[in-house]
C-alpha cells in the first residue's frame, strides 16, 4: 500500500539522506487518550489500562502515515505549514494497521479480556488502534516497531528497506526546496522516486500537484 509521511523541511531532506525515519514513542505522542480509549467507571481498571500503556511504550513504537497526500490540513500541522515535504512509501498491507475513528469510548469486557485467547488480542489491537473521531482527517495507517537501541541522540529510527520502499517526494507548495536540492539528497535513488510540487488547488480546499514546470525551479 502507498501511504504517507509529512516532515518539515531538515527532517524531511535529512531523512531522505540518511535513508530512515524516527520512530514515534507512544509517550510521545500528541493525543493523550492513546493506548486508552476504553472508558471505565473502576479505577482498577483505569491503572491497569495505564500500566499496559508504560509497559508497551517500552517495548515498541510506530510509523504513522496517512493514506492520503492532498489533504491541507496535514501539511498545515505536520510539513512546517507547507514548507515541509511529504514522503511516500510503499508499505506491506500486513504490516499497517489502520487506526479507527469514533465518537465514544471502547467498552471493557473484562470476562473476555481474563479469558485470553483470540477476543482478547483482538481488543488489546482495538486499543492500539481506536481514536476519537475529531482525528479522522488523518486517515492514518500505522507501523508498529520494536524499539531496539536508540542512536547516540537517544531516538529511535527505522531504515529504509523493501518494506519501507521510498517512492515518492513531494515538496509542499511553500516550500523553497529546489529540484537541484531535492535531486543531490536523493543521489542515485532519484532514478526511482517520484518528485514533484505541490500547489492548493483553484476549486477545492485540496493540494495538488503543481503541473507548470517553470513554478518549481
Amino acid at each position: 500500500m502507498r501511504v504517507y509521511h509529512f516532515l518539515n523541511r531538515e527532517y524531511g531532506l535529512r531523512g531522505i539522506a540518511d535513508r530512515r525515519l524516527k520512530i514515534a514513542t507512544i509517550g510521545g505522542l500528541n493525543d493523550p487518550f492513546e493506548m486508552i480509549a476504553a472508558a471505565s467507571p473502576h479505577p482498577a481498571e483505569r491503572a491497569a489500562l495505564l500500566r499496559s500503556k508504560e509497559e508497551l511504550s517500552r517495548q515498541r513504537g510506530m510509523l504513522c502515515f496517512s493514506r492520503n497526500w492532498r489533504n491541507p490540513v496535514m501539511w498545515g500541522h505536520y510539513a512546517e505549514k507547507h514548507q515541509g515535504l511529504c514522503l511516500g512509501f510503499d508499505v506491506p498491507d500486513s504490516y499497517l494497521e489502520r487506526v479507527r475513528y469514533q465518537q465514544r469510548r471502547l467498552k471493557i469486557d473484562t470476562a473476555v479480556v481474563d479469558r485470553g485467547g483470540q477476543a482478547a488480542l483482538d481488543f488489546v489491537l482495538a486499543l492500539m488502534n481506536t481514536k476519537f473521531s475529531h482525528w479522522r482527517y488523518e486517515n492514518e495507517m500505522r507501523l508498529f516497531v520494536s524499539l531496539d537501541q536508540p542512536d547516540p541522540s537517544g531516538l529511535y529510527f527505522a531504515e529504509f528497506s523493501d518494506h519501507l520502499l521510498l517512492r515518492e517526494v513531494i515538496v509542499g507548495h511553500g516550500s523553497t526546496i529546489s529540484r537541484a536540492e531535492l535531486a543531490e539528497t536523493l543521489g542515485e535513488r532519484a532514478a526511482n522516486v517520484a518528485v514533484k510540487k505541490a500547489r492548493l488547488a483553484f476549486r477545492s480546499f485540496a493540494v495538488v500537484t503543481q503541473r507548470r514546470a517553470d513554478m518549481w525551479r
